[in-house]
């Protein structure tokens, strides 16, 4: 739900100024809101009659309600139907005269007054203006769009389009349009369940595109996978992407955080969610919207009579009657064909069990071989010839499925089959071309046009491109994959599919491993191990590699436990190594973890001291930044153990070894700084300090420049803490110089947002400096994509104008910090709340 601007809310309170009714009900909405300075601008509003003081009380309140909407989402709707009845009982302006005439000509009406117009220092005039006595001819105003202006997120149109011919449903339809509104006092919840290829899907998405306008907010598409062989959606995957559709790309890693920001995001808003694949009514609780006039519609082969308890409506689907399966058969196949050979269509029909999905895969199959008679589909359909039904679906009517696939896969050739099979082998739901060609081991070119053709004879969706990278996305019907997977395991060795699994792992390892040298080149050290060779990444600069990143997450964490699934250890945790861009730029903290968690595990089971090293150190931070201050003390002190009994046991070898004890100390040095920091996070200063100078100490000695250079942004950052920014000054400058040096953009930006805090706290005379470095560093890390550190640069110039007195200037940067944190953490989202509250 967007929130009404202050600029909208000025221009309503000018035209409730002189409207009773409006000041009233404005008045009430007040008086629910407990905030002192609201009420306060409320009087001082309600008593200025015109003029610059007006308008400056007019703006000043203006702003006061669009920032407290911001927080309270009750206030914001009701807000924002305050604002839109205002607007629509506008009077209409006086008509003009045709023509002035002299005020002394007999009946003839007086002279209008002379008006002057004056616009006072104070008043703000935004959008198009004219102001004019008389006006001949016809005014033109074309608005300017600035460049620079934040887009708004465009209403989510995600609905697929239905993929084939629909027929009938109409009695299901009908009970649906009864559901809308039929719930006053909460949302909507419809639950469309049947078995297997019965048209759940087609009927949900039929109805919801037929019916956009009934939803102004937008349709929003989810697809929970529940029968997928690799396991049903989790919910914080699927909240993520949800929220995303509202513009929120940075989302709290605990999934009641995340439920809670949803319901949030949606209150008020009029979508329609349709939740496809449901397993549970436990899977689909933590999606429904927020919202008392949403429309939430849940497809699932199970009925999902828990959801009763949240209020849920049930429509059952039964198969197609047959005259319903003979008209779409003959949408599909043509219906002269069908007139031609009513006998073999009514087989054919008959022999689908009135399964939509059955009987438009025979379409398909038919339509492929228009010279072919019907009669040949319908024995092969309808006979007994050892294939059976789908062994994992013994379901009534399921039979016809696989004898329709079957018959659709004979049709393939040997090329095409082998794809087919291979693809249904892949560790993640959706395919783009280059896991397509991992998997079949063909080039770019080859897997263009197998996909093409699966498409084509509807084995495969075409999802259309990713929306932030471009890149062509397909997937498996269920029961497709379902036999395609059954086709791969009696026609192919174990020993194939292996492989072809473990292309498609190394895929993913060696373009993370790529995101990760041109995103945080300083962390790509450690070894990669591939099975043979690897396609070239699908990015080729940094910014598409953290788009990459951003937009694969959820596949790239399938490939990892598909990792430790097949015990490919070594690669679980260079998989888990190779995320650290997403994870340090990105924030997706629950991710983040369990990575660590299992990147760890699994280097302990091949006792490989480099990946335990690492795992505990990344592991660690992630641990830290999420406020589990204890764990991380003892990854990291883990992690310093692993250390120096490496450099104990080198340090012994008569042999020149090195590189090995300089990596060894290195590993010593970030498990000191991991314990610097953890205990800077926690308050405890002294102990920090202690740890970051040893760090410090270690790492010139090595002669790691980068690394000593972060350790001395942490000691300023540290002596910020306590109150010392003289002494963090010398630090700061220093590390800022270094990191440049070393082409860091991103430590250098948080040595230069420190830098500018140290000087708004020295003295009150560096304040205006202060603010270029803080504006800069947000510059500078709006490059990088850190949202995270954007937010805490905006509350350090909220903190600056807080302590010199300015308040106003202080709640304006603290609201756009919040915004900022609200996505990514809710522990600063708290603490900056509460400066907010503060300053009101």
């Amino acid at each position: 739900m967007r929130h009404v601007t202050a600029e909208e809310l000025r221009t309503a309170l000018t035209l409730a100024a002189r409207r009773p009714p409006a000041r009233q009900a404005l008045a009430h909405l007040v008086r629910a809101v407990p905030v002192p300075r609201i009420t306060e601008s409320m009087t001082a509003w309600s008593e200025q009659s015109g003029g610059a003081d007006a308008a400056d009380s007019t703006w000043a309140l203006a702003e006061l309600l669009a920032g407290e909407a911001v927080n309270r989402p009750e206030f914001a709707g009701e807000l924002r139907r305050w604002h839109a009845e205002v607007l629509a009982a506008e009077e209409p302006a006086e008509e003009a005269p045709a023509a002035e005439q002299p005020a002394d000509s007999p009946g003839r009406t007086a002279a209008r007054p002379q008006v002057a117009n004056s616009i006072g220092t104070s008043a703000r005039v935004v959008g198009p203006v004219v102001q004019a006595r008389d006006i001949t001819g016809g005014v033109h105003i074309h608005p300017v769009l600035d460049p620079t202006a934040a887009r708004a997120p465009a209403v989510p149109r995600q609905v697929p389009p239905l993929p084939g011919h629909f027929v009938n449903r109409r009695a299901e339809q009908a009970a649906l349009d009864r559901l809308v509104g039929s719930s006053p006092g909460g949302s909507t919840i419809a639950v469309v369940s049947g078995p297997a290829g019965i048209g759940k899907t087609a009927l949900a998405r039929h109805w919801l595109l037929g019916r956009t306008d009934s939803f102004p907010d937008g349709q929003l598409y989810a697809d929970l996978r529940g029968h997928s062989a690799d396991g049903p959606a989790r919910p914080g995957e699927l909240l993520t992407e949800l929220l995303r559709s509202f513009g929120h790309e940075r989302v709290p890693a605990e999934l009641n955080e995340q439920a809670a920001l949803w319901r949030s995001v949606t209150a008020d808003a009029r979508i329609a969610l349709l939740l496809d694949n449901a397993l549970s009514a436990a899977q689909v609780r933590p999606l429904l919207p927020g919202s008392t006039v949403a429309f939430t519609l849940v497809t699932s082969r199970n009925r999902l009579t828990g959801l009763g308890l949240e209020g849920a409506s049930f429509v059952s689907l039964d198969v197609l009657p047959t005259g319903d399966a003979m008209e779409l058969l003959s949408r599909r196949v043509g219906a002269d064909r069908v007139r031609r050979e009513p006998e073999a269509a009514l087989v054919m029909a008959e022999a689908c069990a009135g399964l939509p999905l059955a009987v438009c895969v025979a379409g398909a199959r038919a339509a492929s071989r228009p010279r072919q008679s019907l009669e040949v589909l319908a024995r092969a359909l309808s006979g007994n010839e050892g294939e059976g039904p789908l062994e994992a679906l013994r379901m009534g009517g399921e039979s016809a499925v696989r004898a329709a696939l079957q018959e659709s896969y004979r049709l393939l050739g040997t090329q095409l089959a082998r794809s087919y099979r291979y693809l249904s082998l892949a560790p993640v739901p959706v395919l783009t071309p280059a896991v397509a060609a991992a998997l079949c081991d063909v080039d770019g070119d080859a897997v263009d046009r197998l996909l093409d053709e699966l498409v084509e004879v509807h084995l495969l969706e075409d999802l259309g491109p990713d929306p932030r990278t471009g890149l062509d996305r397909y997937r498996f019907h269920d029961l497709i994959r379902a036999h395609a997977r059954e086709r791969a395991a009696d026609e192919e060795t174990t020993e194939d599919t292996d492989r072809a699994v473990r292309r498609v792992v190394d895929f993913h390892l060696a373009a993370a491993t790529a995101a990760e040298a041109l995103l945080s080149p300083s962390h790509r050290t450690l070894r990669r191990d591939y099975a043979g060779q690897t396609a070239a990444p699908p990015f080729t600069d940094a910014p598409g590699a953290l788009r990459w990143l951003d937009a694969e997450r959820a596949r790239l964490m399938a490939v990892l436990r598909t990792a430790v699934a097949r015990g490919w250890d070594a690669t679980a945790w260079q998989l888990a190594d190779a995320l650290w861009p997403l994870f340090l730029r990105l924030r997706p903290y629950d991710l983040w973890i369990e990575a660590h968690e299992m990147g760890l595990a699994a280097a302990r089971r091949i006792q490989d001291r480099a990946g335990i090293s690492r795992m505990l150190t990344s592991g660690g931070a992630g641990l830290r930044n999420v406020g589990r201050y204890e764990e991380a003390l003892t990854w990291f002190g883990q992690a310093l153990d692993v250390a120096r009994e490496d450099v104990t046991a080198l340090e012994a070898q008569v042999a020149d070894r090195s590189t090995e004890l300089t990596a060894a100390r290195r590993n010593e040095a970030q498990a000191l700084h991991g314990l610097g920091q953890t205990h800077r996070l926690a308050g405890q200063l002294d102990l920090a300090r202690e740890y970051f100078t040893r760090d410090l100490a270690l790492r010139e000695q090595i002669g790691y420049r980068r690394g000593a250079a972060v350790t001395r942004l942490c000691l300023g950052d540290t002596a910020l803490a306590d109150d010392r920014p003289a002494e963090a000054l010398g630090h700061l400058a220093r590390a800022r110089a270094e990191l440049l040096a070393e082409d860091d953009p991103y430590d250098a930006a948080r040595a230069l947002a420190f830098l500018g805090r140290a000087h708004a706290r020295l003295d009150d005379t560096r304040h205006d400096l202060a603010e270029r470095q803080l504006r800069q560093a947000i510059t500078e890390f709006e490059a990088t994509g850190s949202v995270h550190w954007q937010a805490r640069v905006l509350e350090m110039l909220g903190e600056a104008a807080e302590d010199r007195g300015d308040l106003d200037r202080a709640r304006h940067w603290y609201e756009q910090s919040l915004t900022r944190y609200e996505p990514v953490s809710e522990a600063d989202v708290r603490r900056v709340g509460e400066r907010l509250r503060r300053v009101r």
